[in-house]
């Protein structure tokens, strides 16, 4: 059982990602983004069929750029279930008061993406600018850094819950599992935009429209994982899931 809610807790973590990827604080910033790491003009980027090079060039910077943020998100997720695993020695029932704590503080997230109610002060936002980029794919890597450490308002929810989820696990290596999936649910829509950046500017035309109601959904999601957690529901639900959608293993 515990294997098959961390099963679920791992796809969360993944869609989560994806979902901060589409958020209106990412989405439209993704050109910016990958002339400012790249180097690369818009036009070269908006060629229909670019150059080997170009395209080369594009991916090393985009991995540079994911490692990056990468790195201080796992690193996150290993901080959090290390505390949530000094909790567990010695304090038995601690968990469960960083599961029905962390619950709330996700369901306040949610509740703050739908837009019913702000919560500005306790978010914050904080943000790491870099005006110059450093040089080279080093430079690249560490303007993904910056980026994680500066998360603006609406991916941190989204991060915040799933480390919220992380802290209660109460295992160091379901932390880091968490936030590497979180981390390749952003990353590889970011590596695709990049590579396929002339659909990509299409595709955004047409798909903008729907990033308010992404966001919407993002946030109701937030609600349900958060009264699961609150509740200790998690395990009965993927318990029932497995009933009916039968997973080999």
């Amino acid at each position: 059982m515990l294997q098959q809610t961390a099963d679920i807790t791992y796809w969360i973590a993944f869609t989560a990602g994806i979902l901060s990827f589409a958020s209106p604080c990412v989405l439209p910033l993704i050109p910016s983004y990958l002339t400012y790491i790249t180097g690369l003009s818009f036009s070269q980027l908006d060629e229909e069929h670019p150059d080997a090079k170009v395209r080369l060039t594009v991916f090393l910077h985009a991995l540079c750029f994911v490692l990056g943020f990468s790195a201080i998100f796992i690193l996150l997720g290993a901080i959090a279930g290390i505390a949530s695993s000094q909790i567990e020695a010695y304090l038995r029932e601690g968990l469960e008061w960083v599961a029905k704590i962390g619950g709330f503080l996700i369901m306040m997230f949610g509740i703050h993406m739908t837009g019913l109610f702000s919560f500005r002060a306790l978010l914050g936002e904080k943000r790491v600018q870099l005006h110059k980029k450093p040089s080279g794919f080093i430079g690249t890597f560490v303007v993904g850094i910056a980026f994680a450490a500066g998360w603006t308002p609406c991916i941190g929810p989204i991060l915040a819950s799933i480390l919220m989820v992380a802290a209660s696990s109460g295992q160091v290596g379901e932390g880091v599992g968490l936030l590497a999936l979180y981390s390749l649910g952003l990353g590889i829509p970011f590596l695709l935009s990049g590579l396929l950046f002339h659909q990509f500017l299409s595709a955004f035309k047409r798909f903008k429209k729907y990033i308010r109601l992404i966001e919407i959904g993002t946030g109701l999601m937030l609600i349900a994982v958060g009264i699961m957690l609150m509740f200790s529901l998690l395990g009965p639900i993927t318990m029932f899931f497995y009933q009916w959608v039968p997973v080999r293993g």
